[in-house]
């Protein structure tokens, strides 16, 4: 049985509402304030301290990307999408921001609560994704360095297995991990042209 996931304690976080002076603003403002988070509003672009928020509220009806200290996609923090208009291109632009919750104009009396819980959830998840994506991209990296060394190594007339073999005692005999012994043969095959005899373990 899976876990249920527990719920933050929010009261004490900064939120910056990207928003023109509207109703909409004022019941943002008055729902993050009731929950406890001290808010921010601006118009028309997030001041440079946005960065240290905890949450970024943004207006999809009349938003750019030149209104944020980060490149579309890649915000830094939760954030989460406030939508009235529909038009394909609006919600177009609203994706390429990858909001982590969305809250529905007009704003009423809630809906602020929920939309926070679920924009951090969904950036933790993000995050976690992110860093899963580039822990594998090093491993492949790492991998393609062995197989570089070993190339290298093998390039002095001995068979592959040989090679391998041969990489891993220099990996032991320098005390450093099989990738770091990689790199360091593929750096000195690239600076010298191959392997010297005085290199080996």
């Amino acid at each position: 049985m899976k876990r249920a996931t527990r719920i933050p304690i929010l009261g004490g976080a900064k939120a910056f509402v990207l928003h023109r002076p509207h109703a909409n603003l004022t019941a943002i403002i008055r729902q993050l304030s009731a929950i406890g988070l001290s808010a921010i509003d601006c118009w028309p672009e997030l001041p440079p301290e946005a960065l240290g928020a905890d949450f970024v509220f943004f207006d999809v009806d009349l938003g750019f990307d030149e209104q944020f200290p980060w490149a579309p996609g890649e915000a830094p923090i939760p954030i989460i999408a406030l939508i009235g208009s529909e038009a394909p291109g609006r919600i177009e632009w609203a994706l390429s921001h990858n909001a982590d919750a969305q809250l529905l104009k007009p704003v009423g009396n809630s809906g602020v609560y929920s939309a926070l819980l679920i924009a951090r959830q969904s950036f933790a998840a993000r995050r976690r994704l992110a860093d899963e994506i580039a822990m594998l991209q090093a491993r492949v990296a790492e991998r393609q360095t062995i197989v570089r060394a070993v190339a290298a190594l093998s390039s002095q007339g001995i068979d592959d297995e040989r090679a391998y073999a041969q990489l891993r005692s220099l990996a032991m005999g320098w005390q450093v991990h099989l990738e770091e012994a990689a790199r360091r043969v593929v750096a000195m095959t690239e600076k010298e042209g191959g392997i010297d005899q005085s290199h080996r373990a």
